[in-house]
């Protein structure tokens, strides 16, 4: 596999052809039909392989059709349990670090974007055992924390995947900029970040669908911040 060499996390260049406007149709019956399999207990991978080859989908439509689609159950459990935006004045977070960030980066530079079915949105990237900082990273970081500033937060506590290549660095970014601004953050990075934000007692900030089944209390962050504050995403809705 060749190295990481981008400087942005943009769009694919196939992706303006496969997220087109005549594909819509197609990719949010898929999403429909595999939320109906999951609902009934199908596997993920045999559920998106069983509708991706009905609607003869590419790997990068089966992804994204795998992010947007989720049960009844998940979608149901996940909206009983997310607490507002205008609700978290003076309250204590806890951040998946590089599912908030990897997002807006994209978001920053034209990556495609998708509303999924249960109201966040989502990207195509994802870590595989490495990270690499792009152009928007730090963009991205500033970003986050102007808005979480204007939601008055208490404290913020970033988790990264200690086993991922550069967590070290980019939580060192992150730290550094927290104190050059003043903001109520720590940062640190775990063996087993998804079991530590399951067991606190902080509202998680993360688009995670299966960590989303897990946590007790979670706030759509992602969302407000690239609603509030990005006018110009690209957005394609497979909710």
């Amino acid at each position: 596999m060749s190295p990481d060499i981008r400087k942005h996390r943009g769009a694919h260049p196939e992706d303006r052809k496969l997220f087109a406007d005549d594909q819509l149709p197609n990719l949010r019956s898929a999403v429909e039909e595999l939320s109906w399999l999951l609902t009934r207990d199908y596997a993920i991978k045999g559920a998106v392989k069983l509708v991706g080859d009905r609607y003869s989908l590419t790997d990068r439509q089966r992804l994204a059709i795998s992010r947007a689609a989720c049960s009844d159950r998940s979608r149901h459990h996940r909206a009983s349990i997310r607490i507002s935006s205008k609700d978290l004045f003076g309250a204590d977070l806890i951040i998946d670090a590089f599912n908030l960030i990897i997002t807006i980066e994209a978001a920053l530079s034209g990556g495609v974007l998708f509303l999924c079915r249960d109201g966040c949105i989502r990207d195509l990237s994802s870590v595989h055992g490495s990270y690499r900082s792009v152009n928007e990273t730090f963009d991205a970081i500033e970003l986050i924390g102007e808005v979480l500033g204007t939601l008055r937060i208490n404290s913020a506590n970033w988790i990264l995947d200690r086993p991922v290549s550069n967590s070290g660095r980019l939580a060192k970014l992150i730290r550094d900029s927290a104190g050059e601004s003043g903001w109520p953050w720590t940062v640190a990075t775990s063996f087993n970040p998804d079991r530590e934000m399951v067991s606190s007692a902080r509202i998680v900030v993360t688009a995670d669908g299966p960590l989303l089944d897990q946590v007790d209390r979670w706030t759509n962050f992602t969302r407000h911040l690239i609603e509030n504050r990005l006018d110009r995403v690209w957005l394609v809705d497979l909710s």
